[in-house]
């Protein structure tokens, strides 16, 4: 199944691509023949997952978007006192290459504006071996998790054309900002500008920012959280020039731009987010860049205020149905069908918030589910805040998996979730416990996969497990001594503590047993027709340990204890028959009763 987050990016994509405002950047001579159509969107998890569309693999050069990444690398060498010094983390208001330097200090205003990122390139200086500009290109690599390089031709022309730049570096030495020949700093500076990446890349870059630092795919710690944080936040405030407060109003991340074309923004906790269209605004950033960022942000929820937490997945368990099967207990043809089948269907636990990345998680779980899962179980009782950005991919889910002739069924007590994803539909079932789901998907594969009439509604006495090793006149001989009974829904049957009353024989219907722990009441398990029950009691002094109660109309047969009391006397080969027939039947459950405890303590615990 396709993941919703694909099918939207797709849509978005192609929705637009129909812009057509905007033209790529002359200023570079090497870069004018940009082609406008290129476009491409990207959005990597702090887990390492990448969507992308369009044109992602087409390089361009990273532009001013290298400007956070190296004033990050000043912070780690020299401290936030020392950077400080040398360029402030105010908002200038002005275009990327205005001379927005403070009156006396010359101090630029951020490290986002050329000038201030020609002054935090100057800070840079080789150590270990390696030039300055080898371990800012080293560490942009780290950041993309691959190697990049500079294309030599963008950086020669930008050493022609970089004329305003070549006299803001001049400027800031006469004021001491850069101690050192300026032109040094500006050929690194002009060679970060012309490192080439796609926007997978950006994405990643991006990504690791919103991981505090550490590389979602490689693992590696780029950059310390301290030097992180102070990046992040000139970025929210100065990283879109004179178009910041429009953009945070708007998109709510702290972001990037670059005249090549490339867009990055951050949602700390949580993803990187890229764009790739060369034609530009009046502000130099990209046109579909913008639209795109501001559109996935209203739709996805990725503001800031609104998707303030962390981003961890919100996948608490995951298993099929044979690793937690209900409490029925199924004759032997429609337990093998579930043996064999069980698989198909899959319960996904969830746990926290589903805002964008938790849903984010979730719907690619989902997605990546084998195609011979029809039945996708959502626990989401232990869910806290949901957004409508996941109940919009939820429905999509839900959507995706019918065109599939897949189902989706979930677990809600009462909740958002099941009023506004299964309200007015018959093909979302909502269970209030996870029990009453699994019967219901044991159930449906048993029908699906096992045919008509593998659970039955009436079995007669020699169709009984619990007495198939007998011989057909044994069988006759033990019914004539059987007494009927009906019990009516909610009639208790046996009561803890009973002494042995024989073996009972539900002929219909369905029969619960349950015993009290501490004050709750546990569910064990729910018997149907061809099943027996009440054996176990004659192995204790205590007598009947479960409670066992009729849920409807239920029909039994009962083989009472004086009835076997006779029979052992009368007629001892027959009695010992009987009880091997039955102990086999009994010893079959403990596996699958072992099996279910553990289920079943977890979901009382939630349900109480």
């Amino acid at each position: 199944m396709q993941s919703p987050i694909e099918s939207y990016l797709r849509r978005l994509h192609s929705q637009l691509s129909e812009l057509r405002t905007g033209t790529p950047y002359r200023g570079i001579p090497a870069m004018a023949g940009a082609d406008p159509d290129d476009f491409a969107i990207c959005l990597a998890t702090v887990d390492g997952y990448v969507y992308e569309v369009g044109d992602a693999d087409t390089e361009f050069s990273i532009q001013s978007i290298s400007k956070p990444f190296t004033y990050g690398l000043a912070l780690e060498d020299l401290g936030p006192e020392a950077v400080d010094e040398k360029i402030d983390v105010e908002p200038s208001g002005d275009a990327f290459n205005e001379i927005s330097l403070a009156a006396g200090s010359g101090r630029p205003a951020n490290a986002m504006i050329n000038a201030g990122a020609i002054a935090a390139t100057s800070l840079i200086k080789g150590s270990g071996g390696r030039k300055g500009f080898d371990r800012i290109l080293s560490t942009y690599s780290d950041f993309a998790g691959r190697q990049l390089s500079v294309r030599e031709s963008i950086y020669r022309s930008e050493m022609r054309s970089g004329h305003r730049n070549r006299a803001l570096a001049n400027l800031l030495r006469s004021f001491n900002i850069i101690e050192q020949d300026p032109e040094k700093g500006l050929r690194n500076y002009f060679r970060q500008c012309s490192v080439m990446v796609n926007a997978r890349d950006l994405a990643l870059m991006a990504a690791t920012l919103a991981n505090g630092g550490t590389h979602p795919v490689t693992g590696k710690e780029v950059m310390g959280i301290d030097a992180v944080q102070r990046v992040l936040s000139v970025m929210m405030t100065c990283g879109m020039y004179d178009d910041a407060g429009s953009w945070t109003s708007a998109v709510g991340m702290p972001a990037k731009s670059g005249v090549g074309g490339g867009l990055l923004a951050v949602l700390p906790g949580q993803l990187g987010l890229a764009v790739y269209s060369p034609p530009l605004n009046d502000h130099g950033s990209s046109v579909r860049g913008v639209a795109a960022s501001e559109r996935m942000a209203a739709d996805m929820e990725l503001h800031f205020v609104r998707a303030a937490r962390m981003g961890r997945s919100v996948i608490r368990e995951s298993y099929d149905l044979t690793e937690a099967p209900s409490g029925i207990r199924h004759n032997d043809e429609a337990a093998a069908v579930l043996e064999q089948n069980g698989h198909r269907a899959q319960v996904l636990e969830l746990n926290g918030d589903l805002l964008f990345a938790g849903a984010e998680s979730m719907v690619r779980a989902i997605s990546s589910l084998p195609d011979e899962v029809q039945l996708v179980i959502l626990d989401v009782r232990r869910v806290d805040e949901v957004g409508d950005v996941a109940i919009t991919m939820l429905r999509d889910v839900r959507d995706a998996l019918v065109s599939d002739k897949r189902r989706l069924v979930l677990i809600e007590n009462e909740g958002r979730i099941a009023d506004e994803v299964a309200t007015g539909r018959n093909d979302v079932p909502v269970f209030g416990t996870r029990n009453d789901a699994a019967e219901w998907a044991e159930e449906w594969i048993i029908a699906v996969h096992g045919g008509a009439g593998l659970i039955p509604d009436i079995v007669d006495i020699p169709h009984f497990t619990a007495v198939a090793p007998l011989e057909a006149g044994q069988i006759a001989e033990l019914e004539a001594l059987m007494e009927e009974r009906t019990y009516d829904d909610g009639q208790v049957i046996r009561r803890v503590g009973q002494k042995f009353g024989g073996v009972y024989f539900i002929l219909s219907g369905k029969v619960a047993t349950s015993s009290t722990q501490n004050g709750h009441r546990f569910r064990h398990a729910t018997l149907g027709a061809g099943m027996t029950f009440g054996e176990i009691a004659l192995g204790g002094d205590r007598g009947q340990s479960l409670r066992v109660t009729a849920e409807g109309r239920v029909q039994l047969k009962v083989l009472p204890a004086e009835a076997i009391a006779g029979i052992e006397e009368a007629n001892p080969e027959l009695a010992v028959a009987f009880w091997k027939a039955v102990a086999r039947d009994a010893y079959t459950r403990v596996e699958q009763s072992f099996r279910e405890a553990a289920v079943r303590e977890r979901d009382q615990t939630l349900e109480d």
